[in-house]
């Protein structure tokens, strides 16, 4: 790879990057939003670079003493390794045709999220006239779970989710997947749907439903799960890799 290619992939990179995170909202489905900013400077970084080595090349710099030793031994290590060209697929797929986000597959076969113990102190009352109650799956296992005054006993809740289907028992779980910092750390964090068949893997539903009485309400005996009552298909909302209330794609 000679440096004219070199200063390519640099560019492609950089221009790769920064398609992904200035124009679309595709880096969402690899890191936190957070991270945006970094893989902006990341991109602008590997645009200079590019820049400045075709800026040498332009005023023709003369290879070095060490060029010479390369050629004269009859190798040339001024050269990156030709296996430096599979560093063109990923730039090319970021800006032609994007990776896959995660999904049902990797959610069965991965570890949920712990659920952090919430002070009891913590869990205020929850508004009476606002039914279904919108909860995140988080906010509901930990309601299932936890909470001492029993709130969530007979309230109809709204969850949203992906379908994960539950293996060899049946059923399926409603699920979100989790980034701490990227798709490498992801989590899992999923609540068992009772009532009615499965959908397609990966479809992503607004449930509404009740707590499936399952174990001692208020302990960790309990099982998040719901009685569905009804589901809606939705699209994918642009924050699907938090477990917050979905926002509306853009």
């Amino acid at each position: 790879m000679r440096r004219l290619a070199q200063t390519a992939l640099l560019a492609l990179i950089g221009a790769g990057l920064l398609h992904t995170a200035l124009f679309t909202d595709l880096y969402l489905r690899y890191v936190k939003e957070g991270l945006r900013p970094v893989l902006i400077a990341s991109g602008v970084v590997l645009l200079l670079l590019a820049t400045v080595n075709a800026c040498l090349d332009l005023r023709g710099r003369k290879p070095d003493e060490h060029d010479h030793q390369a050629h004269d031994h009859g190798h040339d290590h001024s050269h990156a390794p030709k296996v430096a060209w599979l560093l063109a697929l990923p730039a090319l797929s970021l800006l032609l045709y994007a990776p896959p986000a995660l999904g049902a597959y990797t959610a069965a076969h991965s570890n949920g999220k712990p659920v952090a113990t919430t002070p009891k102190e913590r869990f205020p009352a929850l508004p009476a006239a606002t039914s279904p109650l919108p909860l995140t799956l988080t906010g509901f296992t930990q309601r299932v779970q936890q909470d001492p005054t029993l709130a969530i006993k007979g309230r109809q809740v709204q969850l949203t989710g992906f379908v994960t289907p539950a293996g060899s028992g049946g059923g399926w779980y409603l699920t979100r997947i989790i980034f701490t910092c990227c798709a490498a750390d992801s989590q899992t964090v999923k609540v068992r749907v009772y009532g009615t068949d499965a959908p397609p893997a990966d479809t992503w539903l607004a449930v509404t439903g009740t707590w499936h009485p399952a174990g001692r309400l208020g302990t960790r005996t309990a099982e998040a799960a719901l009685d569905v009552h009804d589901t809606h298909p939705m699209a994918q909302p642009v924050n699907a890799y938090t477990d917050d209330l979905p926002l509306t794609p853009s």
